[in-house]
């Protein structure tokens, strides 16, 4: 059941992300949220769109979206299987203009992943997977291609990051894994690329030792999850979604589930715990 909802959300997260376009690189208003995070007419155009289509195409489940996020938790808490959506993720790339912006929808049953899709408004290209049902990356026109993670590094450890975020503990961690592993190659991508970039194979680890929120994450895990890959803890546990006061996720790892090295690299994270 849920590997049919996928051609129904791709083209609902493609219109969402058109709606975004006409504002990117237009000198878009830019207002604050009560929190200081940057939000535009874009994620709000976005907002409209895919909580009328995820409304519309399954009446009876909730969504939580980023842009629509006041709902109290005994509400929340009664939900079984809900929609997880961040109209417009990497706000702040999108306002730079930079094509590093995504737009992410993740269906959640009991707190765990069962799928994401995550588009890139800029390309069109659109990422699709969840744990037991594969991933996919499929381009505008094109047929989909199947994604798998890279259980061994190519020429170095590739660790993508955050262009604009990290911390303290995860510059430990980095040259507590350039010990174990040699020169790094560092490669810093905006939003939930991150992820994608882990399930395409192009990338080994991500660690994000700073703050993120549920909608950041859920669509590129279920991707990653798809093509092998897994998201962690510091205590090496699955990251997941329950219904909770805050919306802030812990720190975490995101890597290959079946690497070799992958013991070695929870052991690093631990110890930051």
């Amino acid at each position: 059941m849920s590997q049919q909802l996928f051609p129904a959300l791709i083209d609902l997260v493609r219109r969402a992300g058109e709606a975004t376009l006409p504002f990117w690189r237009n000198d878009v208003a830019v207002t604050e949220k009560s929190d200081a995070s940057p939000v535009t007419a874009a994620d709000l155009a976005a907002h409209a769109i895919l909580d009328a289509g995820l409304r519309a195409l399954a009446p009876e489940l909730p969504v939580l979206s980023e842009e629509a996020a006041d709902i109290a938790l005994n509400e929340r808490a009664a939900w079984t299987r809900w929609w997880l959506v961040d109209p417009l993720d990497g706000t702040k790339e999108f306002i730079a203009g930079s094509e590093e912006f995504t737009v992410n929808v993740a269906l959640i049953e009991q707190g765990r992943v069962l799928l994401g899709v995550v588009g890139i408004p800029a390309s069109g290209r659109v990422y699709y997977g969840g744990a037991g049902l594969g991933a996919w990356r499929v381009d505008p026109g094109q047929e989909a291609e199947r994604l798998a993670v890279r259980l061994n590094p190519a020429e170095a450890f590739t660790v993508v990051a955050s262009r604009r975020h990290s911390s303290p503990a995860q510059e430990r961690l980095l040259a507590g894994l350039s010990e174990q592993f040699g020169d790094l190659d560092l490669v810093s991508v905006g939003s939930s690329l991150k992820f994608c970039q882990l399930a395409e194979g192009s990338a080994d680890c991500y660690p994000r030792l700073a703050p993120t929120s549920q909608w950041d994450t859920a669509a590129a895990q279920g991707v990653l999850e798809g093509a092998g890959g897994e998201v962690l803890d510091l205590k090496a546990r699955a990251l997941t979604y329950e219904a909770r006061e805050s919306f802030l996720n812990p720190s975490f790892i995101a890597l290959p589930q079946a690497a070799a090295w992958r013991d070695e690299l929870i052991q690093l994270a631990r110890a930051l715990d």
